[in-house]
């Protein structure tokens, strides 16, 4: 195995992770950003209020998403496997 291989998997591995993690971490973000907003604006001073909202968020992502997620990790789980043995000579 070639450093240009591990280098080359390490990269691709960086970029699922980064494509699994970007929207539900994106939304959380809007989602907390906009509940702040509001509650700097109404003054409301609950800290849990944008638990809530938050989960609702990354649920409804995860729903919409979650089929395009679940094939991106399953292609690079195959094409993982289907490479070992290339990879161990």
């Amino acid at each position: 195995m070639t450093p240009e291989t591990v280098m080359g998997l390490a990269y691709q591995g960086m970029k699922v992770t980064l494509f699994l993690g970007g929207p539900l971490l994106l939304t959380a973000l809007v989602t907390g950003l906009t509940v702040s907003l509001f509650q700097a604006a109404t003054q409301i001073n609950e800290m849990t209020l944008s638990f809530i909202p938050k989960i609702l968020g990354v649920f409804v992502v995860l729903v919409l998403a979650g089929p395009w997620l679940l094939k991106l990790i399953t292609d690079f789980t195959r094409e993982l496997f289907m490479n070992i043995p290339s990879m161990v000579s």
